[in-house]
């Protein structure tokens, strides 16, 4: 839902169906959907609303408070010289969102780092595989709960 406060907003009020929340921060929409909503907003954003570069996905890890994870995708406009943030927040329980893939070939790569660091799934990603650890490498870097030392057996 939108807030009152950014119902003037035109870029806001195209995500009205999709989004839980929404703020306007450091001259940057910042849109929040539920991860069911993700392909959704994402498709919005490129073909409604012109932001054809997806510049990153990120994770970051809020232990130990749930929803634990929050995947951010970070897009351009580059005609509009306008930048929007995408936030989902899952759970740290066998966490897990689509893929964006489909709407943005770039997330490819970055969607592989968040698997590797942060072992969140990419449901129906082309090659989810390691692509900074080594294949057998057990654990995820990057999460809270992560030994300091490495992994300990």
């Amino acid at each position: 839902m939108i807030p009152e406060s950014l119902r003037e907003n035109h870029l806001a009020m195209a995500f009205d169906g999709v989004a839980t929340t929404a703020v306007f921060a450091l001259n940057e929409l910042i849109i929040e959907v539920a991860p069911a909503n993700i392909l959704e907003a994402l498709k919005i954003a490129r073909s409604g609303q012109g932001f054809e570069r997806l510049s990153l996905v990120t994770a970051v890890d809020r232990y130990p408070a749930e929803p634990r994870f929050e995947i951010v995708y970070i897009l351009q406009s580059i005609a509009k010289k306008q930048w929007l943030r995408i936030k989902a927040r899952l759970a740290g329980e066998n966490p897990e969102i689509e893929s964006a893939f489909a709407v943005y070939r770039s997330a490819n790569w970055y969607e592989r780092e968040v698997f590797d660091l942060f072992g969140v799934r990419f449901l129906n990603h082309p090659d989810l595989t390691r692509i900074m650890m080594p294949a057998d490498w057990v654990g995820y870097p990057l999460r809270k709960d992560y030994p300091v030392t490495g992994t300990r057996y």
